[in-house]
Parts: structure tokens; sequence; C-alpha cells
């Protein structure tokens, strides 16, 4: 009955959304306004002098970019269709551990390339909403956005996306996700919820600017630990994957509610951001005179900026229905005392950063050049296995430049923990972007480097009175000995030509002193240097007026004696029909393949939420293989996916039991039905 009533509910919701759509999209008229040189509204222009006018055939239109957190660069909304997971929010080049909102994992090497505090749990990093990714909007109408997805198995995920400028210079941007779904093996059932709230204000003189970001995100996945060994998928009860025996949690039942969803054996992150950045600036006035008015401008020319962030992170792992037997003979986990009814881990983290900044802009009309200083003081408490408190005082300088003529772009950012714990960490970053003339495209080439102290989980131990190391954190982890600082170097190149619907990229890691789980619960740190090439491409053919050929791959080679194993060949492609029908039909449709080479995947640990290097066993998988429907008709986007046909057994009376795997007693789901719509509006 509640499952009906939550069914009727967003149902309901869903269509008073949709029938709130009383005004077409249409196309815009941006003379209407004037704009600063980063591309803000800064005011309508000037049609007083028009005695008689008609009716603005444009009212009902809108204008709207945005730039994301800590970013110079406007966007456009993204009206393709041709890409289902440029919308997902996992990138088909990641893996989980058989479900949405499970574990995942990228096929491409992705080291952490961050200095300073780091607790050192990123499994389930791919469904957070991060300040990075937060869109601060500049709209001239309300703009809202509507999500759902809806998978086989019950799987499900609603997103609702609102801004709007309340005034001219205050915006409020509010975007809340919803992701449940039950999985199709014991124990797997996950349920995200993401909440987001973000501001922008300035005062009408525009020398007082002040940013808000307000994010909660809440993770609930069960681990099951993957199958227990001898399970044969090939030969199940009646095809019912969920007869499998796992080696957590065979004995419970999954609980399908999106909505107040628990879980009795798994994983529970939760995390609030709070950062408010406010400015103030000393410029230069200047004015635009029309024939009938003026229009006031201001240039910053010197901004004193101060930035302060407050995060809790809660990362948890209990089991509230112990069996012993189950992790001393699946996990190597032995419970103290036998006979524990309840098992928990839980590291608890709170920061508060005070960041000040001096900003300069050389050129009064170009707010893309400026060079940065700034200092900042970081408190970090813990509550793990121990109350353990850092303080650190970092420094950093940035400078950027885009071009007046748009054919340059350069960016340059270092950062230096002067003291403290993590004294010596830095990162280093430049780039140079060159655009090529006749607008064909662009290169780019950059360099990275970063030294850091190893995550808080693997590095930070004590010593009992036998010698044993144990983590200062609550998770079981065991580290073999001291740790250094890894050092890891990145360049990178980027030959975007959009024309030819061709893009090329390239990078190189050398990394030196990476820390890695080699066990279970077993940290330890490489001796040796090793390097990482990663070389990608993608490319549109053309092979009909509306035929189309996407090619997208990546190749990567390891030299040296390194604890990574990654696929040799990463590759995608899709054969579609696709084009613009009856006016206003946007049609996508075809055959999708996804293929990786063999390699030894990385085994998962669920107790601590971790990945671990192993090299015994060897994934081989069939390529997956899915069709689509993809279409556009003014806002509204439709998605129709069935995937995984890969899974075909014909010698199975024609059943799909074929399963790919993820990692070692993983696998994949079977054949698997997405629907998914999102719609955008103008209020």
């Amino acid at each position: 009955m509640y499952q009906n009533r939550v069914k009727r509910l967003l149902l309901f919701v869903l269509l008073m959304t949709f029938s709130a759509i009383a005004h077409a999209q249409v196309t815009q008229d941006t003379s209407l306004y004037e704009y600063d040189s980063r591309g803000k509204i800064i005011g309508k222009k000037d049609t007083t002098n028009q005695i008689l006018q008609h009716r603005d055939q444009y009212e009902d239109s809108i204008t709207i970019s945005f730039h994301y957190w800590d970013s110079t660069r406007n966007n456009k909304i993204d009206s393709s269709i041709d890409d289902f997971f440029t919308r997902f929010p996992v990138s088909w080049r990641y893996y989980d551990m058989g479900n949405f909102g499970n574990a995942a994992k990228s096929y491409i090497f992705q080291p952490l390339m961050q200095p300073g505090f780091d607790a050192g749990f990123h499994a389930y990093d791919v469904y957070r909403y991060t300040p990075e990714g937060t869109r601060f909007f500049q709209t001239t109408r309300p703009y809202s956005e509507t999500v759902y997805l809806l998978g086989s198995r019950a799987e499900q995920m609603i997103n609702l996306f609102h801004t709007q400028n309340r005034k001219s210079n205050f915006n409020i941007g509010l975007d809340f996700r919803v992701i449940n779904s039950p999985g199709t093996y014991r124990n797997q059932s996950t349920n995200i919820s993401n909440n987001r709230v973000n501001t922008f204000f300035q005062t009408k003189n525009r020398r007082y600017t002040n940013n808000i970001i307000l994010i909660a995100n809440k993770i609930l996945s069960s681990e099951n630990g993957g199958l227990q060994p001898g399970q044969d998928l090939d030969s199940l009860f009646m095809n019912n994957p969920t007869s499998a025996l796992t080696k957590l949690g065979k004995d419970l039942v999954t609980k399908r509610s999106i909505f107040g969803a628990s879980v009795a054996l798994g994983t529970q992150y939760k995390d609030f951001t709070l950062i408010m950045r406010h400015s103030y600036d000393f410029g230069q006035k200047d004015s635009i005179v029309t024939d009938s008015s003026t229009i006031k401008l201001f240039y910053p020319r010197l901004r004193f900026q101060h930035t302060l962030e407050y995060s809790n992170k809660s990362y948890e792992y209990h089991d509230y229905v112990v069996k012993d037997s189950d992790y001393a003979k699946f996990m190597q986990y032995t419970i103290f005392p036998l006979g524990t009814d309840t098992l928990k881990f839980n590291d608890t983290w709170q920061t508060i950063t005070n960041d000040l900044a001096i900003i300069s802009y050389p050129q009064k009309n170009n707010l893309n050049q400026f060079l940065k200083l700034n200092a900042g003081y970081e408190n970090i408490q813990g509550q793990t296995y121990l109350k353990t408190q850092y303080n650190n005082i970092y420094a950093g300088a940035e400078y950027r430049n885009r071009t007046r003529n748009q054919l340059y772009d350069v960016e340059a950012a270092g950062k230096l923990y002067v003291t403290g714990h993590y004294a010596g960490d830095y990162s280093a970053y430049i780039s140079l972007k060159r655009s090529l003339r006749r607008n064909i495209g662009s290169i780019q080439v950059g360099f990275q480097n970063v030294n850091r102290t190893p995550s808080f989980i693997m590095s930070e131990y004590n010593t009992d009175a036998s010698g044993t190391r144990y983590s200062l954190s609550s998770f079981p982890s065991y580290p073999s000995g001291s740790f250094k600082k890894e050092n890891i170097t990145r360049i990178f190149a980027v030959i975007n030509v959009p024309p030819a619907a061709l893009q090329l990229t390239g990078d190189y890691y050398l990394v030196t002193n990476l820390a890695y789980f080699s066990g279970l619960y077993t940290p330890e740190q490489s001796s040796s240097v090793f390097n990482v090439l990663n070389i990608g491409a993608y490319k549109k053919v053309k092979l009909a007026k509306h035929i189309g050929w996407y090619l997208q791959g990546n190749v990567q080679q390891i030299a040296g004696n390194a604890p990574v194993n990654v696929p040799l060949v990463l590759g995608r492609t899709r054969l579609a029909f696709e084009g613009n029908f009856f006016k206003n039909l946007f049609l996508s449709t075809g055959l999708e393949v996804r293929y990786n080479t063999p390699y030894k995947a990385d085994d998962y640990s669920p107790l601590n939420g971790q990945f671990v290097y192993q090299d015994t066993t060897t994934i081989t998988n069939r390529p997956d293989v899915d069709i689509y429907l993809n279409m556009r008709i003014r806002g509204f986007k439709g998605f129709v996916r069935l995937e995984n046909l890969n899974t075909i057994d014909f010698a199975n009376g024609f059943a799909f039991t074929k399963y790919n795997y993820s990692a070692p007693g993983y696998p994949e789901r079977g054949v698997w039905l997405r629907i998914g719509i999102w719609w955008s509006f103008v209020n």
C-alpha cells in the first residue's frame, strides 16, 4: 500500500510538472540586453525612444548562461541527445559493483591529486554533489529541469532543478536528486539523496559580491561482498539471480522504498558542506550613453576576497545482523568478541577553512585576466579510533588570462602547505590553450605536479605492544610500514576540432610512492617509480545523411613495477540513425557497444570501502551491447535503452544468463531496460 501511494504521488507530481509548460522556448533575442566582458547581463537596452511599440514577441524567451564554481568560463545549456551518458550521473568509463549506487571506479587511471588532508573514502564519489560541479546561472526568466528515470527491478532516479534571478543582482539555484535501486542480487540495494542550494548576490553599485553554496549528500548502499565461490549463474533456479548466495547478507530481504530507506548491512556516507565567498571591489566607474539614457558600468581593478568553508563528513560501515562465520570465511575478519550482534566502524571529520585573497585585474574590460594571491588556515577535527585534530596554514597563487581576441587561454595555480601536519604538501598546475584561426578548434597543453600525504586511513597509525600497526581510523586497516609523501606528475594535451567532430587527448603520469591497498585490510606503498600513458580519441563519422558512426576510446600502457591494473583498451562505438524530422523532432537511435580488454580488475573490500589491488584473477568479458532511442521535442527529451543484450545465452533456452563481471565475485546486471525523461522549461 505504501509503495502504491508513493508511486501515485510521484506520477501526480510529474504530470503537474509537465503540464506547467505553458510557453514554448523560442529563438533568443540577445540584442535586447547589455552584457559585460564576462557575459553577465548588466541591463536592458533603452527603448524609450520608441513611442509606439508592438507586444514583444520574445517576452517569454530566455537568455541563460552559467559558470561553474571557481571558473570564469560561461557555458550554455546542453540540448544534445546523441549520448545518454552526458546526463547520467555515472560515466560510461566507470564500472560499479553490480547496481546503480554501489561502489564505482573508473577504468581509466585517475590518481588522487589533492594535497593536504584526505580521509580516504572515494568509492562513492561519483554519486556526490560537489562545489566544483555547482552551476551559477544568469537568466532572464525562471528556468527549471525535471528528470525521471525508471529502470528494471524498480530502479529510479528523480532530479529536480530550478534557478531564477529574483532581481538582476540576485540569483538562486535549487538542485535535488534521489537515486534508489533494489538491485539484481541479494543485499545490494541503494538509496542516495543529494541536495544543493546556491546563491549569487551583488550590490547595485557592483562592488560587493556574495556567493553561497549549501550541499548535503547521503549515500546508503548495502554490501554483499560478492557472490560466494562456486555460484554458477548459468544454472540458477528459474534463472533468478537473487537465488545466488552472497558472502554477506544472503538472508536479508531488500526493501523497495525510494524515500526513508535503511540499510541493515552496508555503507552509510553523509556529508554537509557550506561555502560562503564574499568580496569587495575597488575599481573604475564608467557609463554608456544612448540617445535617451545612461547605463552605469563598473570595472573592478582590485578585489579583497574572503572564503569560509565548513564541512562535516561521516563515513560508516555497519552490520546489525552479524554472522561471525561469514566474516571469518569470506572476509578474513574475526568478530571480537564472538557473538556480537552489531558491527560498526565510523569516522567523522569536521573541517573549517578561512581563506583570504587579493585579486588584481590588469585590464578593466577583461575580467578573465587576473592575478590572485591567497593564504588560508585549516582546522580539522576527527572522531575516529581516537580524537584527532590538525591545524594547517597554506599559501597559494593563481594567474588566468583569456586574451580579448580569444586566441590564448592561460591558467597557472599553486598551493603550498607552509606549517602544520601537512607541511610540505603542494600542488602546481599550468595550462596553455590556443584557439586555432577560422574557428576550427583548439590545442591545449599542460603540466601538473602534486606532493601529498597519503590518505588518513592508510598512513596514520599506532603500534601495539606486539608491534602490530593499526590505523587511527576506526575502520579495519593495518599499514605494513611507514609512509612517505606521494609525488605524482601529469603532463597532458588536448586537440579539439569541432568542425571535424574530432578530439584527441593524451595524459602521461609519473608516480612515486603510490599508497594502495594490497589486501582487504593492508595498506602498502610502492617503492618503485612507474609511469602510465593514456591516449584517448573521439571521432564522429557521417556515413550518410542520417547515419552517424561515433568512435570513442582510450589506450593505456603502464611501464615499471606498478601496483595498478587497468585495461589496455577501453572503447565505445555507436551506430546511430539521427536527424531533425517534422520541424521540432530531433531523433537519435541505434546500437551502442562498449568493450575493454581482459585485465586483473581490482577487488573490493566492503568493510572499509576500498578498492584492492590483486594480480591473480583476470576478468574477461563479452562486449556490452545496448540499443537505444533518444528524442527531443523542444524542451522535452526522452531516452529509452535496452542494455546488456550481450548476456544472451542461446544454449540455455534463449535466456539472458551470460553475465559480465565488474570485479572478482561481482557480476554485472542482466538485460536491463531504462526509460528516462529530461524536461526543461521556462516559467
